[in-house]
């Protein structure tokens, strides 16, 4: 399935206009630059999931790395966002027809069983172009390391935020003298100030998009707020289930009130209802260009720590390398050097929305000066993110199948203890099994 909700791929093609859906032809065939590169030495074949105007933001670096290094040609193309990448990445790394570079979210790479369907990257080749461990976050790059291996190249973190209208905030004094929403830090504080704006709101309008019937945001979310309160969901060998029920029950009680309150519409097009003066909405980061693009007054922080400490949802798109059986030479160079390049040219890539993981770019003045970027930029600081297991990451397992758990208790067709007692039972009948990657045939896997 594609990206839920109000999203880069389906709005901002729409707000981009012509430009944009250039980008998306270019994305999906691979640049035109191409053929103009046909007489360079050295190929390297690049998959991404990059479409909308993220699409477009990595052809203009891609472009520019070509313009930069005219004896490497580059051959991307785009392929469709979720399973369906995953499932041909997979069978790619298994059948001796893999890309020399793509990319993949980083809490995909321990279910790609490293050192079989994923190679390691050569840390002497990232070093030669400037990637050394300590210009990144360090749990961010501990999560891109299996077996004392780097299997991922991290290019940025994705968070969910909570986005907000600085006027209807202003009318519902919320908004502070340095024009940001003023700090909320309890469950009390957040729903006092929900009550508040709502008040400050046009009639027909919700106070809070929370996207309540998508059970991918509805796990995203509940990471983000069952790590406030310091939950786990197994012990460090991954040997047993530590999800602590009442924990979670607490968060369920939390998002479900959301609704039964009034405050969130199910099935709501929350992202419109923003752009249309809905105070609040809760998404991710890549819908910072299609607000801005709107032209309205708005702000963005991490998602409310109204459980006591910060934590918010966060993801990484990473490079990897696909196992070949022949991997080395210059085509394998070329590889880490256009990774290496991009990652460490990524500001473009954050006027997206996204967060750079490379510390140079993150702590630059360019980039401190975008808003409302230098806003939620300490997301950083506190990713809440799955487990590292076979069955998490972006569209895997382990979201299909406790997502629509977290939506039925925000709905109310399952109550919030029944639905946490739930989700124990899913994350123990998903640690009992085998990834079915570490198998011979990865398109056992291609679903997970």
């Amino acid at each position: 399935m594609g990206r839920p909700g109000l999203n880069r791929r389906q709005l901002i093609t729409g707000l981009g206009g012509a430009a944009v859906a250039g980008s998306f032809g270019f994305a999906a065939l691979g640049s035109g630059a191409d053929a103009l590169a046909s007489s360079a030495a050295t190929r390297v074949r690049y998959w991404n999931l990059f479409s909308g105007g993220d699409g477009y933001n990595m052809i203009a670096m891609l472009d520019a790395f070509r313009k930069a290094n005219p004896g490497i040609e580059v051959k991307d193309s785009t392929l469709q966002w979720g399973s369906p990448y995953y499932t041909k990445l997979a069978m790619a790394a298994s059948g001796s027809r893999a890309p020399d570079l793509s990319v993949m979210h980083l809490g995909r790479v321990p279910g790609f069983a490293p050192g079989r369907l994923l190679d390691p990257w050569d840390m002497e080749l990232l070093a030669k172009y400037g990637i050394r461990q300590e210009d990144f976050d360090p749990a961010l790059w501990k999560r891109a390391v299996v077996d004392g291996r780097l299997y991922a190249l991290p290019l940025d973190i994705h968070a969910q935020l909570s986005f907000y209208r600085k006027d209807v905030l202003k009318k519902a004094g919320l908004l502070g003298d340095d024009g940001r929403i003023v700090p909320i830090t309890s469950t009390e504080e957040w729903f006092d100030a929900l009550k508040a704006a709502r008040k400050a709101t046009r009639k027909g309008l919700q106070t809070v998009g929370i996207h309540a019937n998508d059970q991918n945001f509805a796990w995203w979310f509940f990471v983000a707020f069952y790590a406030q309160l310091g939950g786990s969901y197994f012990n460090t060998p991954m040997t047993d289930v530590v999800f602590d029920e009442d924990r979670a029950t607490e968060v369920l009680e939390f998002l479900r009130k959301h609704v039964t309150d009034g405050y969130a519409t199910a099935g709501a097009a929350d992202g419109e209802q923003f752009m249309n003066g809905s105070p609040f909405v809760w998404e991710g980061n890549w819908s910072v260009p299609v607000y801005s693009g709107a032209k309205i007054e708005y702000g963005a922080t991490p998602l409310p720590p109204v459980f006591g400490r910060q934590a918010t949802h966060a993801e990484s798109h990473s490079f990897v390398l696909p196992h070949q059986a022949d991997r080395g030479g210059a085509t394998n160079e070329a590889a880490h050097r256009l990774a290496a390049y991009v990652v460490k040219n990524a500001l473009a890539w954050a006027a997206g929305g996204h967060i750079p993981a490379y510390t140079p770019t993150l702590g630059s003045a360019a980039y401190r000066k975008l808003t409302p970027q230098n806003e939620y930029v300490s997301a950083m600081t506190h990713q809440a993110t799955e487990p590292k297991a076979w069955f998490a990451g972006s569209t895997g397992t382990l979201a299909a199948r406790i997502g629509p758990v977290v939506a039925a208790s925000s709905l109310g067709s399952a109550k919030p203890a029944a639905a946490a007692h739930r989700m124990k039972n899913v994350l123990e009948q998903l640690l009992a099994m085998k990834n079915p990657m570490d198998g011979r045939t990865a398109a056992q896997g291609g679903a997970a």
